[in-house]
């Protein structure tokens, strides 16, 4: 009969193998990628699971250190730096019968700045974030064709510069990694010597798993306060993981959970429709009801430490803001966009508070819906508004 193994004595073994050649920022990152490591010889336990990510915005940041010590110690690793999607998924669908964990080094370099868009490669790292989930392609020559759906299901952790598609963040744990400090001292990773040291473990993480398979299937673990949605189904396997080894891991894990989610919750600056309605919200319409089109965009522009001014090489203009504008809904459902504002004299188009109080609510993280709020109720009250309006075309030409 089997040796039965203290799980957490060894995930104790595998966070001081980690430690060794490798400092992260934050304590909760060393539980994390230890859960990580343990989770990918469980895949088929859960109904998702997690990529995970070292990114940092500068070479020499320990990123691929990080891979190198995952891969001695996960399940059938396929090291990759440049791989074509139908590669990845037929690798998925078994290689040599058995599937992959992806080790996938310099991202940055499908989905940075100049490599363009890789909509198949992120359909597939989406997609197999989620048990179940298939790519489908076309086999075979001419009319004579059949449709295949390959399973994309599998584990894979990246490293890269600057940052992911906000699609492939919110699936992975991300751990921003940055250079050592002089007095952050690692110990030199030799591939010959320490790879060996890595399968050991590895071997005994696969055996610790055949042991606990059948429990954890059946876990839902609890969530710390405030860990919902993607967020939950994110760290939902690397709990049940935690739970499953017992000693400090169940609390550790949770501690872990909070910090690592609340890191990237103030890191997430959301997507850029998402910022223009928070800069129209906190900083271009706090305390006003209704302002034209040509005021807004000037203090738009005027933002610093926003892309307004330099939205592809020129300044946001208004149809650029009707078009990102009109893919969120005013509180009738209907798209919003530009209206008549009259003034002492004239009519301008522009935009009310009331038509964007509904995407605010929905879109915005909170805080400061303070002034917004007050402004966009459902009967607002308003004062002197040709006065107000006229001053803002005034003060904008």
């Amino acid at each position: 009969m089997p040796e039965t193994i203290d799980g957490a004595a060894l995930l104790n073994e595998v966070e001081a193998f980690h430690r060794r050649f490798n400092v992260f920022p934050r304590e909760g990152a060393y539980v994390a990628v230890t859960l990580w490591d343990a989770h990918a010889h469980l895949l088929d336990a859960f109904d998702s699971t997690p990529r995970i990510a070292f990114l940092s915005p500068e070479p020499g940041s320990g990123k691929s250190r990080a891979l190198e010590v995952i891969e001695t110690l996960v399940p059938n690793k396929l090291a990759a730096v440049d791989a074509s999607p139908a590669a990845l998924f037929r690798s998925v669908s078994g290689v040599d019968g058995e599937r992959p964990t992806i080790i996938f080094d310099e991202i940055d370099t499908v989905f940075g700045p100049k490599a363009g868009e890789n909509e198949q490669l992120r359909g597939f790292l989406n997609a197999g974030h989620r048990r179940g989930r298939k790519m489908y392609r076309c086999i075979g020559d001419g009319a004579n064709q059949t449709v295949v759906g390959f399973p994309s299901y599998c584990a894979v952790a990246m490293a890269g510069l600057g940052n992911l598609p906000d699609t492939i963040t919110t699936r992975s744990v991300i751990i921003r990694m940055r250079r050592r400090a002089r007095n952050e001292q690692v110990e030199p990773f030799r591939e010959r010597i320490h790879e060996a040291e890595g399968n050991e473990i590895r071997d005994r993480l696969a055996q610790w798993a055949d042991q606990i398979r059948e429990d954890i299937a059946g876990c839902w673990p609890e969530m710390p306060e405030g860990i919902t949605d993607r967020p939950a189904d994110v760290w939902e396997p690397l709990l049940a993981v935690a739970d499953a080894a017992g000693g400090d891991w169940p609390e550790r894990a949770r501690a872990a959970c909070v910090e690592l989610v609340a890191a990237a919750r103030a890191n997430d600056k959301g997507s850029v429709g998402i910022q223009l309605l928070t800069d129209l919200r906190d900083h271009v319409m706090a305390g006003i009801d209704r302002m034209p089109t040509v005021a807004i965009l000037d203090r738009l522009n005027a933002l610093e430490e926003a892309p307004w001014s330099d939205m592809g090489g020129r300044p946001l203009d208004s149809r650029g803001l009707s078009k990102m504008l009109g893919e969120y809904m005013t509180g009738d459902n209907t798209p919003i966009k530009a209206r008549n504002i009259k003034t002492a004299g004239s009519v301008l188009k522009g935009y009310y508070a009331v038509d964007l109080h509904d995407a605010w609510t929905r879109y915005c993280p909170p805080p400061l819906l303070r002034a917004a709020t007050s402004a966009t109720s459902a009967t607002p009250q308003v004062s002197e508004p040709e006065t107000v309006a006229e001053a803002l075309f005034t003060s904008a030409t």
